[in-house]
Formats: structure tokens, sequence, C-alpha cells
């Protein structure tokens, strides 16, 4: 599955990322003191949002940057596996996860997971796309619920919406 929201290609539109925001900020808890999002196809669901709701935001990046109280953490996926670092988040933060994708739960699990280690509130988990059959498996693991806008099923090479 080929999407500006989950590969940045065809180009994004503006008026979809509006949409997704609007509809991020209706389901959302904000009751935060930021949004937190993966690098790289989180970040413009995050600036979207964040001009929505007028809450700063922070990117978990793919590469290090050794500043103080930096955090790695692996992430798992259903196609890789790659170091993840938190950089800006300490202990009694309360912040709302945004990503565009979930299916195989490895990428949100790494991140929760380290969150809760680090003693961060997690107030909400919004995810634009649910591509996975194991949503209430993934969400038992990450003791949340994982909020979604669309699911989606690849069957014979076309995407369909359910």
């Amino acid at each position: 599955m080929v999407h500006p929201i989950t590969d940045g290609i065809p180009k994004v539109e503006p008026k979809v990322l509006k949409e997704i925001a609007d509809a991020m900020a209706e389901i959302g808890n904000f009751d935060c003191d930021f949004i937190i999002t993966i690098e790289a196809l989180g970040i413009p669901l995050a600036t979207a949002l964040s001009l929505k709701t007028g809450k700063p935001f922070n990117i978990v990046r793919k590469r290090m940057y050794g500043l103080p109280g930096e955090v790695n953490l692996s992430q798992v996926t259903g196609y890789s596996k790659s170091p993840l670092f938190i950089n800006g988040v300490k202990a009694g933060d309360r912040v709302v996860i945004v990503d565009d994708v979930v299916s195989t739960g490895g990428t949100l699990w790494a991140l929760v997971d380290a969150l809760k280690k680090m003693q961060v509130t997690i107030s909400d988990i919004l995810v634009v796309i649910e591509k996975t059959e194991k949503k209430a498996e993934i969400e038992r693991k990450l003791g949340h619920t994982v909020k979604t806008l669309v699911k989606v099923e690849v069957v014979d090479g076309k995407v369909v919406v359910l």
C-alpha cells in the first residue's frame, strides 16, 4: 500500500492533513503537555495537530544526538529493526502519541514501553490508519487504547477501507 500519509508519496495535500488533524482533535484527549511522534511520517501529522490544538510536539528520532537524558529504544516492525532516540522528555510529562499507521504494533510497543519506564503519562494514542486484525491484542500488550481514523485491508493488491 502506497499512500501520501503512510509513505509521503504521492504528494501530501494540505486538505488531507487538515481533515486528519480535525478528526484527531475531535477524538483525542489533549490533557497533555505535548504531542510525541516518530520520525518521519508522523512529523506532518504532529505538525498539523500541534497547529490545531496549540500543543507543542516532540519527535522521536532515528539518529542519536547524544544529549543529556537521551533514551535509546529498539523499534521492531514486520519489515525492519532500527534504533530510535527520545530527547526532551522527562518523568512526569503527559503526552499524546501520534503516528501514521499501526500494523504489527512494534513501533508503538517500543515507544510506549520506553515512555512507561521513563515514568511518562500517556494521555492518548492516535493513529491515522489501522492495517491489522490484531488491534485488540496490540492494545492489551500496550495497556492503552489505540484510536484510529480508518481501518484498511489489502485484498488482491487493492486497498479496501473497512
